[in-house]
């Protein structure tokens, strides 16, 4: 029997393709090499007659190409493990690698933001100290082709992603149109480790009300939100909007990160129950000193999910945050990553998670206190307007994204909140100082 690497991971994250959100703990897990090496009479039985039809398949099916054993259980794990539910997956390599990336908010690849505007990719703007910064790459500049092979219409974002991707320390070449100057030219870059921000903008709101965008939860999300607490507080804001719409989720450990300032030390933030003892655990704030108690909202809405959920359903139970916005997506599984052989995994739900007052969101989702619905055209729209921070003028982002920017009507609700309850607390503290 082979024991596969251990890697103990919780993460609840949201994912295309349907799958909207997990929580995951990464563990051993003991493989046999051969179907009929299990002790249990039930499971030696069943993996005996797997055994004869795959048999069966190969050796009468019409096409030997494929019915192969190796394709036939490939086929047969993926349904297997993908008919339990919507978030356990048995994971080829390729989907494993991109998993761990997603995980870790690293990736190889020569460190630019780019999009698909009219048929043609743009980069938005180079990742600070990489490979493509270095070089001189600059925001508006065009990709005409990668190693040689121009790109064309039919070309997918994801493909050229791809294409920029790669191991460390190997080179690519990249052909760009420099649209201001009317230049064609070409890089030979070398692939670094890239390390992408989860905490993607933070700024001072008038009436000092401070905000923060979180747009995943991975290793780093923890770090950076302290950065960006620090940040906030150095500048003297009075209260806290952390927005978590469209927040897919991600390590587990980091949502607790980023409720941990807000708690005291052994205050509940969440917990896990689950089949065994080892998949049920109560996660508690482990910081000393005093935690921040700012007037806060929290912003959310369908895609908020699995991790931001656990934030904000921390928050929201314990009194410490008005959340704003449409009910969160509700997911509450946790799931179980285990690494396999050649490369492959196995992600399986193990257990569910509640908020500290033992609700779980799981199918039902966070109902906010103030409710803002927005239209599936506002959502839409506000996505691209949150994560284009950097287009200021309006013409420029109508001209670049078809629509001229939209007031975020979630938002405004959430700094008309914060408003009344500063000013209400103000007025307390006054009329304590007069009763003295």
């Amino acid at each position: 029997m082979d024991t596969v690497h251990e890697m103990f991971k919780r993460i609840l994250i949201l994912v295309t393709g349907g799958v909207l959100g997990f929580v995951l703990t990464v563990v051993v897990a003991h493989v046999s090499q051969a179907w009929g090496l299990f002790p249990n009479r039930d499971l030696n039985r069943s993996s005996e007659y797997i055994r004869e039809v795959l048999q069966m398949v190969n050796q009468n099916y019409v096409d030997s190409k494929s019915a192969t054993y190796d394709k036939l259980a490939k086929t047969a794990l993926h349904g297997m493990v993908e008919s339990l539910d919507p978030h356990s997956e048995f994971l080829e390599p390729k989907d494993y690698t991109e998993l761990e990336e997603q995980l870790s908010g690293d990736f190889s690849g020569i460190g630019i933001q780019v999009e698909l505007r009219k048929n043609h990719v743009m980069v938005i703007a180079p990742i600070a100290n990489s490979p493509g910064e270095r070089a001189g790459i600059q925001r508006g500049d065009e990709i005409l082709a990668v190693d040689g092979k121009g790109l064309d219409k039919s070309d997918s974002m994801d493909a050229v992603i791809e294409r920029l991707r790669g191991k460390p320390h190997t080179k690519v070449t990249v052909d760009l149109l420099r649209p201001s100057t009317n230049r064609k030219f070409q890089l030979t870059l070398v692939r670094e480790l890239i390390k992408l921000e989860s905490v993607r903008s933070v700024r001072v709101l008038p009436n000092r009300v401070g905000y923060i965008l979180l747009t995943e939860f991975s290793d780093h999300t923890g770090a950076e939100f302290d950065h960006a607490l620090e940040q906030l507080t150095t500048q003297g804001i009075d209260s806290l909007i952390l927005d978590l719409r469209n927040n897919p989720g991600g390590l587990l450990d980091a949502a607790v990160a980023v409720a941990e300032p807000f708690f005291k030390k052994g205050e509940l933030i969440v917990y896990t129950r689950g089949r065994k003892p080892s998949d049920s655990e109560d996660l508690r704030a482990e910081a000393d000193g005093d935690p921040l108690t700012l007037p806060m909202a929290v912003l959310i809405n369908s895609g908020t999910a699995s991790a931001a959920e656990v934030v904000t359903g921390a928050l929201k139970d314990t009194g410490r945050a008005v959340v704003v916005g449409e009910r969160s997506f509700g997911k509450g599984s946790v799931q179980s990553i285990f690494e396999l052989k050649n490369g492959e995994g196995l992600r399986l739900t193990t257990a569910r998670y509640f908020t500290p007052g033992g609700v779980s969101i799981h199918e039902k989702g966070i109902t906010p206190h103030v409710e803002v619905v927005m239209t599936a055209d506002e959502d839409s729209k506000l996505r691209v307007q949150q994560t284009r921070p950097d287009v200021i003028d309006p013409a420029e982002f109508n001209e670049r994204f078809g629509f001229t920017p939209i007031e975020d009507r979630q938002l405004q609700a959430a700094i008309d909140v914060l408003k009344g309850i500063t000013l209400l607390d103000r007025q307390e503290d006054e009329e304590v100082v007069a009763s003295h």
